[in-house]
């Protein structure tokens, strides 16, 4: 019944931008706090940021902060990740998750998981 999608370019030079999109259906993201994962080849899926459902606060990992930012806009039901000055080491499959819980770092703590989507940083 619920949905998240994942969208955004799956390219990005290092040095540039990209904005990825959480959208959710069936259910309303006001209540839920919305995490950032990604997972590249080889490697176990980790937290990226999150953004929580009641104030507002926002978590990021330390190979991501100060360069990443996540925000959400609960009139159009989606969770933002903009991403500045991408590094190759950023290249993953990113995941949005709704967790009814709040923000964690216990990755069955989320309730709702989208597909995932491909972004490749590199020249």
């Amino acid at each position: 019944q619920v949905q998240l999608v994942e969208s955004g370019v799956g390219l990005v030079r290092p040095g540039g931008s990209l904005r990825l999109s959480c959208a959710a259906s069936r259910f309303t993201i006001d209540y839920y706090a919305i995490g950032w994962f990604r997972q590249a080849p080889g490697k176990e899926r980790e937290g990226v940021s999150c953004i929580s459902s009641s104030d507002g606060s926002t978590y990021y990992a330390d190979s991501v902060k100060g360069r990443f930012t996540i925000s959400r806009d609960n009139a159009k039901n989606t969770v933002y990740l903009q991403m500045n000055s991408p590094k190759p080491e950023d290249t993953a499959v990113y995941y949005c998750a709704a967790s009814r819980l709040g923000c964690s770092s216990w990755q069955l703590d989320y309730d709702y998981w989208g597909p995932g989507t491909q972004v490749t940083v590199s020249s």
